[in-house]
């Protein structure tokens, strides 16, 4: 146990996993107090919910696990030990600050409903002594520099966009510096996938998506994706692909976790377009970034509304929860085999394109007109890449309930025909289904 003559930041890793522009690393290091990391596995992560689905399965799991792993490491070249626990953070934490002389906390500021509870829990548990310091650092634009009020972020994406980049700079990277060698005692380890209730599984060999968790991994991906194979001059013309690893940058996993922020990406592109070439598909990957920065505003400005059966709309549908039909979409047993091919993909790896989840949402919430939450809630379950403001933003668009003003239904064999025009994404995940 240390001594009370020294005084400790704690920085509370959430979904901020890496060391690299990492703002609120960076923050804390301004503080001038050693600094000790913590990450805690929410039990409540793994849990069944009420729709029946665990929150967590064992895809994004792993990678989880991977990605801690590998800030860990990464941390201890700055000198700075990572805790981790098995535990609910407001009780972990609390133990910590009670440990150590914790003066500062520095933190991920987070919107939605589940985090803020669980940050509002610590506080109240922790010493009226100890400060906290919350900063956003999901974004690619930063809230503070987007000219619009949260309240008056446009319903429509385009408007949102043109005002986005007429107006907001990204931020430059944050530089991260090394601490002294610190003495501290850390007998904490990492939970493995039994610990969290799995059971060990190898890859599957089809998966478009076999990269491991971590910042290492990420930045390995960002530099073979932009700068090796300069596969990102031709994303748009693959980005609606279903087969393989490079139709898509697949850096979703790896923000969704904060291995990498969309400052890093932005920049790298940017270097990209500065030393090799700038096209259409350069700036697309970019426009995608702000898809993701305008469902994090929609998620900021509706707040829980963005979990509600009526949406952001308040539009009132005839949802139905036919469990028969649940199962058969879950399973990947309806009657439409680009449906079932695409869900037996996220069944047997956790991935699925964004081709794919358009066309299965769609299915679910206009064509089987089940409550769409039963189908946010299995992708939740399932995605490795799962965001929360994301996942519910799409599904709320593609149910009608969000920031779609076209209302539209996917033609599910249209999009078979146009996107798998000879079948082969089909085959490749239906042809052992006769012998199952």
């Amino acid at each position: 146990m240390q001594t009370k003559q020294n005084t400790y930041t704690l920085v509370w890793f959430t979904t901020n996993l890496r060391i690299q522009d990492n703002t609120v690393l960076a923050h804390a290091l301004k503080l001038n107090h050693p600094i000790i990391g913590i990450y805690c596995f929410d039990p409540r992560h793994y849990e069944t919910t009420t729709y029946g689905f665990k929150k967590t399965e064992k895809y994004r799991a792993r990678f989880t696990i991977e990605s801690v792993q590998d800030l860990k490491n990464q941390l201890e070249s700055l000198n700075i030990p990572l805790f981790t626990f098995y535990e609910k953070p407001e009780i972990a934490i609390s133990k910590l600050c009670k440990t150590y002389s914790i003066s500062d906390i520095c933190l991920q500021k987070e919107f939605t409903s589940e985090e803020t509870q669980t940050i509002q829990n610590l506080k109240v548990k922790v010493s009226k002594h100890t400060s906290f310091h919350e900063w956003y650092d999901q974004f690619l634009f930063h809230p503070d520099d987007v000219v619009i009020q949260v309240n008056n972020i446009p319903k429509v994406f385009t408007n949102f966009r043109k005002v986005i980049e007429k107006t907001c700079a990204v931020r430059s990277l944050v530089k991260i510096e090394k601490q002294d060698a610190i003495k501290i005692k850390n007998t904490t380890t990492i939970p493995n996938l039994k610990i969290l209730g799995f059971s060990e599984f190898t890859t599957h060999t089809h998966t478009a998506f076999p990269f491991s968790g971590g910042e290492t991994a990420a930045q390995n991906r960002l530099n073979t994706y932009v700068f090796e194979t300069k596969k990102i001059g031709f994303y748009k013309k693959t980005r609606n692909g279903l087969l393989g690893t490079d139709y898509s940058s697949k850096f979703s996993a790896w923000l969704a976790n904060g291995c990498i922020s969309a400052r890093q990406i932005y920049w790298a592109i940017k270097e990209f377009e500065r030393t090799e070439f700038k096209n259409e598909s350069t700036y697309w990957l970019i426009f995608e970034l702000i898809w993701r920065d305008f469902f994090k505003f929609i998620a900021l400005q509706h707040g829980n509304a963005i979990f509600k059966i009526d949406g952001i709309n308040q539009q009132s549908y005839n949802w139905k929860t036919n469990p028969t039909l649940i199962k058969k979409w879950c399973s990947g047993a309806t009657p439409e085999r680009f449906v079932n091919a695409n869900m037996m993909e996220l069944n047997k790896t956790g991935w699925m394109s964004n081709r794919g989840r358009q066309n299965v949402a769609s299915y679910f919430a206009k064509t089987l007109e089940l409550d769409w939450r039963v189908g946010a809630a299995y992708f939740e379950s399932l995605l490795i890449d799962y965001d929360v403001h994301s996942n519910y933003g799409n599904w709320l668009y593609v149910a009608g309930v969000g920031n779609d003003p076209r209302n539209r239904t996917f033609n599910v064999k249209l999009q078979a025909d146009r996107y798998d025009e000879h079948g082969k994404f089909q085959k490749q995940w239906l042809q052992n289904m006769l012998f199952e």
